[in-house]
């Protein structure tokens, strides 16, 4: 006779290898991992996912780099720089204005606007320690993020579709407009392999302002004890690339490098799905939440508006 908690374990495991099936894309991946968290709860420890959760990303990311240019990548990354710049300036600014119009603590608005300019629960877990965020904020400001990015993995391609954005807009919007790394290329992937070359190379190096950032909070906030972290595994999708463009024969690799490294996407996608429970909506708040909200519909049309208009 099968205990609540195994038969909970079971439909988990389930579920997640019908991820690895050909039928189940990122977003579909997600949804269910949602229903599973809804209807079942926790199944397993909640940091030892986020850990596995964490280290699939990381090596879906690099692995997707076998699959690209380095010479266009960089040609992509120099034509997106004044968008990153532009935004991250701009969604920070706007952060801490509607912070304070909001009523919203200066740490759970620092981590909201950080996650929301640069790349979601990553720019949220760098920033945490160096500006000394309790429990409480970092909490709220990564329930607010993942409540957003997951509505976004659905959303973005549906309104791409919708007026008829090309595979390069699309893959600039997202990477700028989307949180987190995971449902930048989920959302990418689901439109189209340049829009996710695209969304891949520019979020990455949009990610690499995590450094400079996390040195102005530690200044801002007078922290000592705070470390800056580095998204080290960046320059491992950039050796990727390298090795893609300019070893011959490595192609023949790549061919199934690529196809797993998008699959392991989907179980990644999956896994972060599991962690959106009825606890971690209660933990948002609301005034945090409609912060986090206004932030992203500025951040997200705004983007677009500037996109569309020098025409890229």
């Amino acid at each position: 006779m099968l205990h609540s908690s195994q038969f909970k374990k079971i439909a988990f495991l389930s579920v997640g290898t019908l991820c690895l099936s050909p039928w189940i894309g990122p977003p579909l991946a997600l949804a269910l991992g949602i229903v599973v968290a809804l209807v079942a709860g926790p199944v397993f420890n909640k940091n030892a996912v986020s850990k596995v959760t964490s280290f699939l990303l990381k090596a879906a990311v690099v692995g997707l780099g076998f699959g690209m240019n380095f010479s266009t990548a960089i040609k992509v990354g120099q034509e997106g720089l004044l968008f990153t710049v532009a935004s991250i300036a701009a969604t920070l600014s706007l952060g801490y204005y509607l912070g304070k119009k909001l009523k919203v603590d200066d740490k759970t608005t620092a981590l909201i606007a950080s996650g929301t300019a640069i790349c979601g629960g990553s720019a949220i877990a760098a920033m945490s320690p160096v500006i000394d965020a309790d429990d409480r904020q970092i909490s709220t400001a990564l329930g607010t993020v993942f409540v957003l990015n997951s509505i976004a993995l659905f959303l973005f391609p549906f309104l791409g579709d919708l007026i008829h954005l090309t595979q390069t807009q699309f893959g600039y919007w997202a990477a700028i407009a989307i949180h987190d790394t995971s449902s930048v290329v989920g959302a990418a992937s689901a439109y189209g392999n340049e829009a996710l070359q695209i969304a891949t190379s520019v979020k990455l190096e949009r990610a690499l302002w995590i450094l400079p950032l996390s040195l102005v909070g530690s200044w801002v906030y007078k922290s000592s004890r705070g470390k800056v972290t580095i998204p080290y595994f960046i320059f491992l999708f950039i050796a990727a690339m390298l090795l893609n463009t300019f070893v011959p024969g490595l192609s023949s690799l790549s061919t199934w490098i690529v196809p797993a490294s998008k699959k392991m996407l989907t179980i990644t996608l999956f896994l972060i799905g599991t962690g959106l429970s009825l606890s971690v909506l209660k933990e948002v708040g609301i005034r945090p939440f409609v912060k986090g909200i206004l932030l992203w519909v500025f951040i997200s049309v705004g983007s677009l508006w500037m996109i569309l208009s020098v025409a890229v």
